[in-house]
Formats: C-alpha cells, sequence, structure tokens
C-alpha cells in the first residue's frame, strides 16, 4: 500500500502548489497545470504494458523498479531549477507511477486466500481513498511552511521504505516465476505512446500558440490524428496487441470506458480548477486553498461504505444514475461563486461531489466488467485506466484554454462599460479618490483590475455549469448497459 499510497497521494498534492511553482519557474497559470497533464499522459501510456513488463521482469522486481523510478524522478522534481526540466522529471514519475497500482492489486489479491481479500483491499482502498483527502491539505501545508520542492522531497523517504518493504516481504508465485512473458507489441506502443504525447503537446501549447494559427499545432494535431488512427488499425488487426481494443465490441465495456473517460475530464477538470480559483482570485494561501478542497474525501468514504452494502441489491444502473445527478448538481453548486464567498461554499459541494464518486466509481466498474471473460480482465482494467486518464489529461487541459479564453471575451464585454459617461463609473472613480487613489490615472487602475477579476470569474462560472452539463449528459448513457448481477465477495477496482 506504502508505493499506491505515495502514487495516489502526488496526483491531488501539486494542485495546490501549482501558482506557487508558476511564480517560481516564471510560467503562466496555463504552463503550470502541464505538471499536471505530462504526469497524467505518462501514467495513462505506461498502464497497459504493465501486465507484459510484469511478466518479463517479474512482478517483484518490477515493482520494485518502478518505486525506484518514482522516488529518484521525485527527487528530480524538487531539484528542477526550470518548468522544462520539471517537466520531464514529471513524465519520469507518471511512468514509474502508472504500474504502481495495478502491480500492488495483483499482488495483495494473489497473497491472500479469497475469503480475507475482502478485509485486504478494505486496508488497501483506505489508502487509497486518505491519500487524495490529505494530498491537498498537506501539499498546502509544506508550500505555505517550507517550498513547493518539498511535496516532492517527501516522497524519498517513502519509497526507500516501500523498497525495503517491498524486497523483505513480497514473492512473485510460482507461474510467474516460471512463465515467460511472450513478444511485446513493440510498433503498438510505439504509436500509442508517439500519438498520445504528440495530442497532449496540442493541447498544453495550444493555447499559448493561438490553437490553429499556429503552423506547430495544425502539424502536430494532424500528426496525433494519424499516428492514433495508425495505432486502433494495428491495434485491431496484430495476433498479440499491447491493447487489445477488441473488447471494445463489448456493449457494457464500451459504455462503461465511454463514461469513464467524460467522468475523467469532470474530476479531473472541477480538481485542477478549484485550487487557481481559490488562491489567484480569493486570495487563499496554500494550506487553506488545500484545505477547503480536501473534506471531497470523506464525502467518498461515506459513499464508499454506502454503495458497498448496496451493490449487490439495486440495479448497478440506478446506483450511476443517481451518482451523476448528484455530481451534476454539486458542479451547479460550484458556479454559484463570487468574489465575497466563503470556504463552505467551496467544501459543501466538495463533499457532495465526493459523495456522487463512491455511487459512479463501484457500480460503474463492476457493469463494465461484469459482462468480459477472466482472460480479458488485465487488458480490459488497463483500457479503463487509459481512459480514465486521457480524459482527465483533456479535461485538464480544455478547462485551462477555456478559463482564459472565457476570461478575455467576458473582460471585453464588461470594459464596454467602463467610459466616462457611465453614472456608476464616475461614482465609484469618486469613492476610489476619497479612500486614497487621489489620481484619475490610478482609480482608473483599480477599476480595470475589478474589471479582470469580475471576467475571471465569469469564465470560472462557464467552466463549471460546462461540466454540470457533461455530468447530466450521462444520464441516459447509462441505460444502455445491460445489467449485470454482482458476484458475491467481487470487489471493484478502480
Amino acid at each position: 500500500m506504502l508505493a499506491t499510497f505515495m502514487e495516489v497521494l502526488d496526483t491531488s498534492v501539486a494542485n495546490v502548489a501549482l501558482p506557487h511553482i508558476a511564480g517560481n519557474l516564471s510560467a503562466s497559470t496555463e504552463e503550470s497545470t502541464w505538471v499536471l497533464t505530462s504526469y497524467l499522459v505518462s501514467n495513462a501510456i505506461i498502464l497497459p504494458a504493465t501486465n507484459w513488463l510484469g511478466r518479463y521482469f517479474g512482478r517483484k522486481r518490477f515493482l520494485i523498479i518502478c518505486i525506484i523510478i518514482f522516488t529518484a524522478s521525485s527527487a528530480l522534481c524538487g531539484a528542477a531549477a526550470s518548468l522544462g526540466l520539471l517537466i520531464v522529471a514529471r513524465i519520469l514519475q507518471g511512468a514509474g507511477g502508472g504500474a504502481l497500482q495495478p502491480i500492488a492489486q495483483s499482488v495483495l489479491m494473489e497473497s491472500f486466500p479469497p475469503e480475507k481479500r475482502g478485509s485486504a483491499m478494505a486496508v488497501f482502498g483506505m489508502g487509497v481513498v486518505v491519500a487524495p483527502i490529505i494530498g491537498p491539505t498537506l501539499g498546502g501545508w509544506i508550500t505555505d511552511n517550507y517550498s513547493w520542492r518539498w511535496i516532492f522531497y517527501i516522497n524519498i523517504p517513502i519509497g526507500i521504505l516501500a523498497v525495503f518493504m517491498a524486497n523483505m516481504f513480497i514473492e512473485d508465485p510460482p507461474y510467474i516465476r516460471n512463465q515467460r512473458p511472450g513478444r511485446i507489441d513493440r510498433l503498438g506502443f510505439a504509436l500509442m505512446a508517439i500519438g498520445l504525447g504528440t495530442l497532449q503537446l496540442v493541447l498544453d501549447k495550444g493555447q499559448e500558440e493561438d490553437w490553429f494559427a499556429s503552423s506547430l499545432i495544425t502539424a502536430a494535431s494532424i500528426f496525433a490524428v494519424v499516428t492514433l488512427v495508425t495505432f486502433v488499425i494495428w491495434e485491431l488487426s496484430t495476433k498479440e496487441p499491447i491493447v487489445d481494443l477488441r473488447v471494445l465490441k463489448n456493449r457494457n465495456f464500451s459504455v462503461g470506458t465511454s463514461l469513464m473517460t467524460i467522468l475523467g475530464v469532470v474530476l479531473y477538470g472541477t480538481i485542477a480548477l478549484l485550487p487557481l480559483f481559490l488562491q489567484t482570485l480569493l486570495g487563499y494561501p496554500a494550506l487553506q486553498s488545500g484545505m477547503a478542497v480536501s473534506p471531497r474525501g470523506f464525502g467518498s468514504i461515506a459513499s464508499m461504505i454506502l454503495v458497498g452494502r448496496l451493490i449487490g441489491k439495486v440495479d448497478g444502473r440506478y446506483l450511476v444514475t443517481f451518482g451523476f445527478v448528484v455530481l451534476g448538481y454539486a458542479t451547479l453548486m460550484f458556479s454559484d461563486i463570487n468574489l465575497t464567498i466563503s470556504s463552505s461554499s467551496i467544501v459543501w459541494p466538495g463533499i457532495i461531489s465526493g459523495f456522487a464518486m463512491g455511487f459512479i466509481f463501484v457500480p460503474l466498474t463492476t457493469m463494465a466488467m461484469g459482462t468480459l471473460p477472466n482472460e480479458q480482465m488485465g487488458n480490459a482494467s488497463g483500457v479503463f485506466n487509459l481512459m480514465r486518464n486521457t480524459g482527465g489529461s483533456l479535461g485538464i487541459a480544455a478547462m485551462t484554454t477555456m478559463l482564459s479564453r472565457g476570461g478575455q471575451i467576458h473582460q471585453a464585454n464588461l470594459v464596454q462599460n467602463v467610459n466616462p459617461y457611465n453614472p456608476v463609473l464616475q461614482e465609484r472613480l469618486q469613492g476610489l479618490a476619497q479612500a486614497g487613489a487621489a489620481q484619475n490615472q490610478q482609480g482608473l487602475a483599480a477599476i480595470y483590475g475589478m474589471v479582470t477579476k469580475q471576467a475571471m470569474v465569469l469564465s470560472y462560472i462557464d467552466n463549471f455549469r460546462l461540466l454540470a452539463f457533461l455530468s447530466f449528459l450521462c444520464i441516459p448513457a447509462v441505460f444502455l448497459f445491460k445489467r449485470v448481477k454482482a458476484k458475491k465477495g467481487a470487489v471493484a477496482m478502480h
């Protein structure tokens, strides 16, 4: 659990430090989000290859290698002197971290007899759930009291302890020690890595380069589309694909994967927007920002306990529908923000959206995987997590782009009201002059600052409404699932 805890913690711990990272490394807000998206994409690329690599190196050795890569690249992240170096280190960290969770789950499931697996997964699950709860608060406290660099350095002692314990206590089962891994689909892996990497370049650099007005973005977009289409054709035609896309012929799995991709957009989009809003517009310090975002995890714990009792008794489609309704409502609550709200206006929608997650994740995974034969589970799990991460990466990139564009559009609209003939403006300028902004120029500068802030608030509201709309859009799609009866004692992987 230590290795997985460290990996899950790192997906949330950096969010609240983004404004500090941007300021320290002379980067814009849009550029600082590359720290999140680069990690997600490299994490997603390695997921489908985990099964083969585990067989090739031996599961124990591969787990230890991954922990060492993750820990060493965490040290590099902390020492990075520029944004470019930090992104390279985050890509390495994502590659090391991608395999940690699936390998840890496999080891757990095989180390315990069937009757004890539920208890083992409950302890493991608590670690996975607790990490995102303490992540933003811990990240905020470290950033405020020391430096954002220490949010990466804290992985080093945890990583060393995880390597020591894995070496002492984990053993490969005989069938892994004696088997040959077979040939890896090198071309498929290369096409996937290059295609997803180029797509991420387009998403991250698009706003900065003014999208298709730039020849670089146009060329990269065409290249990404061609590469990913070639990847799909190759995977469907080769005998031993690295990602067996034929599994998408299963209706439940294809519907579940589509919904998981959209959920990734909504979940990661919201998680990226909230700390930015709290710190850049409301002036929250990193710790307070983390404490406002963290309670989402308590909602998740409550719903996980409740869903565990309901999963065999209530049709999974109704549970997922309820989850998306609650998620849409909570995301819509975020659109009530303004510059005078208290932290409770962020905490309560966060708890409610966390509560919705339990109702979506567990039954969605159960229904998506429920009609697949056992031999397809490993591959299907890789595809499922790949699409969740890809959705998350798309969500973060889309939200930061739309935030910047929306701010400019709203500012252009609001500025029309800033003219000498507007009596409200004149009244405000007089008020500012009396308050100490004696010069008219200073008064106008103060007004411009207000306009810019209000334009950004309106842009945040637009983004939250769009994410809420996406959540509600998922509801009709839930009824495309064929009904699946949950197997007694089955544990949903997510």
